[in-house]
């Protein structure tokens, strides 16, 4: 059988959906990841075959509207959501350009798309394609979903289609005890994280006596991203008698200059590094999220955008996390009281490591390719 997986722009759309397109793979099935050209060696990182389906970033798409007038970002938190719902669309109708053609030369039997994947569901209509819709974190808020089928209106009008297609099945990697309350039926598979590697060092691996503290910004910093961000978190912990990690791009550890015996920066194999942490300070990226909770790691959780809020509130509300919000109470005092809390009341951990077990009890990717597979085969015998 061939598997189509479709992706977005980045590492946090890539990552997700590999293990599922690795079990796939290791299953028999022939699989191509589609992407932005962009991140195409992420792609080839994890060992599968991609094809580029447009040649601007996700980026482009978020920063320009449908006639390349500049956009700003909005700073009200619901206007942004909508912002990010429009961009996401635009993204799939500059990626038609070449998803439809690798459609129909390559012929694929299911459509496997990202969440934000909005090309997917309207190829696989175009095509008479099944098509399945994959999680990429802990739940995205459904507005995001709303204003994409806004700003696709006309070509759904045109289609025929008053919204955007229901997939033939949901996969879910959010624990249950952690999703969103309007969160609908789900085929629920494990989360496995997936993060790029690099040569392992002892201390990667074994921890000395101090508790050992992460901080990171996500996958996507870079000088002109989120490092002034990541510089200001770890000057708030710094002051913390701990072993202290930043994981970060090298060039934006270089810049943090000289620092102390008690602190390594640098990129780091996460599905590694964590499982020695104690306590993870970060942005709220879903995947981050997620990890940290299978290697059973409480989290201080400071979401950088408001579509990572409720994903954040949810996992604090359940006992394993304490969220600060940017800008209003994430003070150094704050953050620093916070960080104690959570290395000092081993409830976060026991909180964490339920979440944790849970995640370990769903079914295995392997699992979800053959429920996959059964499906695509129900619905082709009508």
């Amino acid at each position: 059988m061939r598997f189509l997986f479709v992706s977005g722009g980045s590492a946090g759309a890539v990552f997700p959906i590999t293990p599922l397109a690795l079990a796939a793979r290791n299953a028999g099935h022939e699989v191509i990841v589609g992407a932005t050209e962009n991140v195409m060696p992420l792609v080839a990182a994890t060992g599968l075959p991609g094809a580029p389906i447009t040649s601007r970033t996700m980026f482009d798409f978020m920063q320009r509207d449908r006639h390349g007038n500049p956009l700003e970002i909005p700073k009200d938190p619901h206007e942004r959501n909508l912002f990010n719902g429009r961009g996401m669309a635009r993204l799939a109708l500059g990626s038609m350009e070449g998803l439809v053609p690798l459609v129909e030369r390559w012929q694929p039997d299911v459509l496997v798309a990202g969440a934000l994947s909005y090309a997917a569901p309207l190829v696989a209509h175009r095509f008479g394609l099944p098509w399945v819709r994959h999680a990429l974190n802990m739940g995205e808020p459904s507005i995001i979903d709303l204003s994409a089928a806004a700003e696709l209106a006309p070509e759904l009008e045109e289609m025929g289609l008053s919204a955007i297609p229901e997939p033939d099945m949901y996969v879910e990697i959010c624990p249950p005890g952690a999703r969103r309350p309007d969160a609908g039926p789900a085929q629920f598979m494990r989360y496995v994280p997936f993060n790029t590697q690099r040569a392992l060092e002892p201390w990667m691996y074994a921890k000395g006596d101090r508790p050992r503290v992460l901080v990171s910004a996500g996958s996507r910093v870079t000088a002109d991203y989120e490092a002034d961000a990541l510089s200001a978190l770890v000057e708030k912990v710094a002051g913390l008698d701990v072993e202290l990690l930043i994981a970060a791009p090298q060039e934006i550890a270089d810049a943090l200059g000289d620092l102390p015996d008690n602190v390594r920066a640098g990129c780091v194999p996460l599905d590694v590094v964590l499982r020695t942490c104690d306590l993870l300070v970060h942005r709220a990226g879903g995947n981050t999220m997620l990890h940290a909770i299978v290697c059973g790691v409480p989290q201080l959780v400071i979401p950088a955008m408001p579509k990572q809020v409720g994903m954040s509130a949810r996992l604090a509300e359940y006992g394993a996390a304490i969220m600060l919000t940017a800008g209003q109470d994430d003070s150094p005092e704050n953050v620093a009281k916070a960080c104690r809390e959570l290395l000092e009341d081993p409830a976060y951990k026991a909180r964490t490591d339920e979440l944790s077990r849970e995640i370990a009890g769903l079914p295995a990717p392997h699992d979800v390719t053959v429920a996959i597979t059964e499906m695509v085969r129900a619905r082709a015998r009508g």
